[in-house]
């Protein structure tokens, strides 16, 4: 029996991906310490672990759409740092026919570990998977992009960024009927909906952070789609430029310090987009995907305080002085909340609010970089809040079936 329960331990050390050689080495016939055969693959473990890099940031490049100059030009930025034995820079890039010739004018997807060059105008770095054809609208192709990612080159920390054209949760169906979306494939004319998306951070499983490099996707809706699957959300709650996020700008640091943590790479990363933007005026933050539950727990109970004083004239009020977004339903969380609070005598509602408004301070958003005086009210996090009709799709999200909020936006609507 000893015997057996030796050779099933060695399938174990081999299971942990401990060279097997070590292990082929034990005498059974002679006696064995299983304590220290388990400090030894405890050890080796460790030793593979430190030998991995310290991150991988893995960016999903989508400029199958009028962005591909920008694609092309975000990839050079990434190539001015480039990977490193602690840093490593995985990317898919997908191009279309119809916007942008350069670089050879090539067309699909291909796949990078991104190295150093000093060319801004042409990506060097070694093709290491060419794909002619797939859909980047279709979020298993995103969990496939990730998977390769993880195994050409693993990492003790992971970032992912998607980048691409966003409308946060939703698109007022005046302006365009595709509702929910990030990731827009113009190719095939898929996207993925927030719901999409959730499954897919779901299949991929828990990265350190994700972050939307696309329009207006920092909104309470969308993280909470994807809370468990990542430790920080970084994203904008106002549209992007074009150009998005400034790549050598974010790496740097990282590069410099490969021990940052996950709440300071966050950080550097929502304020390298907000610095570099600074003149025109720009929105970036970090969200602690934890503090969502009990954020949605908060608001419930603060929600049901307005509603139960029948607070319309304050929230009437509220709602036509707080600072929205690019869409005038997406207004920012805590702007609201303190408007309704300054402006109640009921007591419930105050004390309730002042709570909430601390934890959206100081516990779920963990850094806000916001430049520009039209930006005065952005204070991290947007939610859905409609000026008149409201879109009933709101009721498939995560954050609409667990909470409230569908409830309290239908009320306050009407009041408009």
């Amino acid at each position: 029996m000893l015997k057996k329960g030796l050779i099933g331990l060695v399938a174990c050390v081999s299971l942990l991906g401990v060279s097997a050689a070590a292990a082929e080495k034990i005498d059974f016939d002679q006696g064995v310490d299983v304590g220290k055969i388990v400090e030894s693959v405890k050890a080796e473990v460790a030793a593979q672990k430190d030998r991995a890099a310290s991150w991988t940031i893995m960016v999903f490049v989508n400029a199958k759409n009028n962005l591909e100059r920008y694609g092309l030009l975000d990839v050079n930025e990434m190539e001015q740092v480039g990977s490193s034995d602690k840093v490593k820079i995985a990317v898919e890039l997908g191009r279309i026919s119809g916007y942008d010739s350069s670089d050879g004018d090539w067309k699909g997807q291909r796949r990078y570990i991104v190295q150093k060059d000093s060319d801004p105008g042409r990506i060097t770095s070694p093709v290491l998977q060419d794909i002619p054809k797939a859909d980047m609208g279709d979020w298993n192709h995103l969990v496939d992009f990730v998977r390769w990612a993880q195994a050409a080159a693993p990492a003790q920390r992971y970032m992912l960024i998607v980048w691409n054209h966003g409308s946060g949760w939703n698109r007022q169906e005046a302006r365009d009927m595709t509702t929910m979306g990030i990731s827009y494939d113009d190719e095939t004319g898929n996207h993925m909906t927030t719901l999409d998306l959730g499954s897919a951070m779901a299949s991929i499983g828990k990265v350190d952070i994700y972050a939307a490099d696309a329009c207006l996707m920092q909104m309470a809706e969308v993280d909470y789609q994807i809370k468990d699957y990542a430790d920080f959300i970084v994203a904008s709650e106002e549209t992007e430029p074009a150009d998005g996020y400034t790549y050598d700008k974010l790496l740097s640091p990282l590069s410099a310090n490969p021990a940052m943590p996950p709440i300071e790479l966050a950080k550097t990363a929502a304020q390298a987009y907000t610095d570099h933007y600074a003149g025109k005026g720009a929105t970036q933050s970090s969200v602690r995907a934890a503090a969502l539950v009990p954020l949605l727990a908060a608001l419930n109970g603060w929600t049901e305080a307005v509603m139960t004083a029948n607070e319309t004239q304050v929230v009437k009020t509220a709602l036509n002085a707080t600072q929205d977004f690019y869409y005038s339903d997406n207004k920012d969380l805590y702007d609201f909340v303190k408007r309704v609070d300054a402006a109640t005598k009921n007591d419930a509602v105050k004390s309730r609010g002042l709570e909430l408004e601390k934890l959206i301070l100081e516990v779920v958003v963990t850094h806000n970089a916001v430049s520009g005086a039209s930006y005065a009210g952005a204070s991290g996090l947007a939610i859905y809040l409609p000026n008149s009709s409201f879109n009933g799709n709101y009721d498939k999200l995560a954050w609409a079936k667990d909470g409230g909020w569908a409830k309290f936006a239908r009320w306050a609507s009407g009041l408009r």
